[in-house]
């Protein structure tokens, strides 16, 4: 006899499961053994599966494409047929790039923040390798790339990739070496008691912890790479001039030849692919992430994405990664032999200590030898006076980066906010924010070109807001991502504290995204001094405007061939980023870890 439970109540939806199977006398293991239905939604993602696989496939040869340097063309077909093509392949090197700069920021940000000793070299470092524009690193690997893979295109793809992967990788790493230095700790003890290996923490612990900062970070390194892209395509060093099939390249020669009407289709396609691109991948990508939220009161409005959606109903990724799973347990294993997880801000022994004075003994002798072979070199070439004229015109850049800066600062603060706080606006808002930053502003240098004709405005105070239309939105991204990160609970204590106006603001909102805000403005400072390579010169048919400063400087050294200006150039911008860096950003930072970190 069934009886219901509770006094009578109606049974839930399994009790009821139950009593109709007692009933009907059926056995609950009965089609335990059947083989699973094929249900309509794995349809669809098997299909989009081997849609992708097989793009991948055709378009595998043209990689491998014979190449030589001396017939490269320096221009690509403007015919409306190869666009689509051309798409593509450009949304293949901005992954593959990201790629990479997600391994990279991996290990460097990891090393970084668990490895005391490295620290101290790690990060001066990654200021310089930020403060180095695109066409410094193009410089020099272009050449590299095309000798490793001779007679074949592959080589000036790898070079187009090591381009976009320097305009991705360190706005990515500095945010999570944040969030890692900002780890609370007793999640750290927590991993320690419960004695996982340096592996398990770093993805058990590490990887989950920094994964909203990591997700939107991407989002925007992402974006700004899409500023670099005509750069990366369209390349410009040492006297040759190559171009790669892409929609860079495309609207490289579209300006060149200052067809208007080109550049307005360019503009059209670029659209199509960022709204694409972020629908199909970073909308699911920011809905997934907020399962790595450490709270104690759920939101009510979490991000959500109908892509997402539709993998989580499917069981292909589960079954996909049934097989991976004997792997990640025989890693868990064999990594034991690196040791358990260590505190990471333990103190050092007297031993660790000596370690570190020859480390940096070590370290700085390599340094002072390249230095001195570099200024070797520059001094038997332009002469180091040339190094005065440098630091010249790198003060006048500080200045429009400084500008910059604070411009979007007071604009983008607010608004990063608003949109952060508020789930529902961040459903909608985020798209527009991802188009508006995605999209390559020097895709627009043409029309500011000819407006700035037409009004008599110069270049030296145009090129502001050039550098702005590359630089601003990581302001604004790091702000959304730490007003989205700001947990419930203590939005609903201010709340219920009837906190508000000025008093929220100055006790609650700024001190939650002062951290972030600090890794927005220290990328927002390193994509400035970036993007001046191409404000400070602009290009559009017959009219040539360039404005006096360090990013024309390198511009011209880099189209030129003259190598030793470009070290020049190099050098001075290295010195002004990681001056800054020093002096200003790394207190802040500090700060942020001491007084701000939740």
């Amino acid at each position: 006899m069934v009886q219901y439970r509770l006094g009578g109540e109606r049974p839930a939806r399994a009790d009821r499961a139950v009593v109709r199977v007692a009933r009907e006398g059926e056995y609950p293991s009965r089609g335990v053994w059947q083989r699973p239905r094929l249900r309509w939604i794995d349809v669809l993602v098997t299909a989009a599966l081997v849609a992708l696989l097989y793009g991948l496939l055709r378009l595998a040869p043209s990689l491998n494409a014979p190449f030589l340097p001396q017939q490269a063309p320096a221009t690509v077909s403007t015919d409306l047929a190869d666009l689509p093509s051309y798409a593509v392949r450009s949304l293949l090197r901005m992954f593959i790039a990201l790629l990479a700069s997600v391994l990279f920021t991996f290990v460097y940000a990891t090393a970084a923040a668990r490895m005391k000793r490295a620290e101290k070299v790690l990060l001066p470092v990654l200021d310089i390798l930020q403060s180095v524009p695109v066409l410094g690193f193009l410089s020099v690997t272009v050449t590299a790339f095309i000798n490793l893979f001779p007679g074949s295109i592959l080589g000036l793809e790898c070079a187009s990739i090591f381009a976009i992967f320097t305009s991705m990788a360190w706005n990515m790493t500095f945010a999570f070496y944040a969030s890692l230095t900002a780890q609370p700790r007793e999640l750290d003890e927590a991993a320690r008691i419960m004695r996982l290996t340096k592996w398990q923490r770093f993805w058990r612990l590490d990887v989950p912890s920094g994964m909203i900062p990591l997700v939107w970070n991407g989002m925007m390194s992402f974006g700004g790479a899409w500023f670099f892209l005509a750069a990366s395509e369209s390349i410009s060093v040492l006297g040759h001039h190559y171009a790669l099939p892409g929609m860079g390249s495309y609207a490289a020669t579209a300006i060149a030849a200052g067809d208007l009407g080109q550049v307005g289709i360019a503009i059209a396609v670029m659209i199509v692919m960022v709204i694409g691109v972020n629908v199909l991948f970073w909308r699911p990508m920011v809905a997934w992430s907020e399962r790595f939220r450490v709270e104690e009161a759920e939101a009510a409005d979490r991000p959500r994405s109908v892509v997402l959606d539709v993998l989580r109903r499917s069981s292909l990724p589960e079954r996909a990664a049934h097989p991976l799973r004997p792997v990640g347990r025989a890693l868990d294993r064999g990594t034991r032999v690196f040791g358990l997880a260590e505190h990471p801000l333990a103190r050092t022994t007297v031993r660790e200590r000596t370690g570190d004075v020859f480390f940096a003994g070590a370290v700085a002798a390599a340094v002072a030898y390249g230095a001195w072979r570099a200024f070797d070199y520059i001094h038997t070439t332009v002469g180091l006076g040339e190094f005065g004229h440098a630091f010249w015109l790198g003060a006048l850049t500080f200045g429009r980066v400084v500008a910059l800066l604070v411009a979007a600062t007071a604009v983008w603060v607010p608004v990063g906010v608003w949109i952060g706080m508020n789930p529902k606006v961040t459903r909608f808002a985020q798209p527009v924010v991802q188009v508006l930053a995605s999209f390559p502003a020097n895709f627009l240098f043409p029309f500011a070109t000819a407006a700035f004709v037409a009004l008599g405005i110069s270049l030296d105070f145009g090129s502001v807001l050039l550098m702005a239309l590359g630089a601003q939105w990581y302001i604004l991204f790091n702000v959304v991502a730490g007003a989205s990160a700001i947990p419930t609970d203590l939005r609903e204590a201010m709340t219920g504290f009837q906190v508000r106006g000025r008093l929220r603001w100055r006790a609650f909102i700024l001190p939650a995204v002062f951290p972030y805000y600090v890794t927005g403005g220290i990328t927002a400072a390193g994509g400035a001094w970036n993007a001046s390579i191409v404000a400070e010169v602009v290009d559009y048919g017959a009219h040539h405007l360039t404005a006096t400063g360090l990013g024309a400087y390198i511009t011209d050294a880099t189209a030129t061939g003259a190598f030793p200006r470009i070290l020049v150039g190099i050098t001075v911008m290295s010195v002004y980023v990681v001056a800054l860096n020093r002096l200003l950003w790394r207190r802040l930072y500090r700060l942020a870890d001491t007084r701000y970190a939740l």
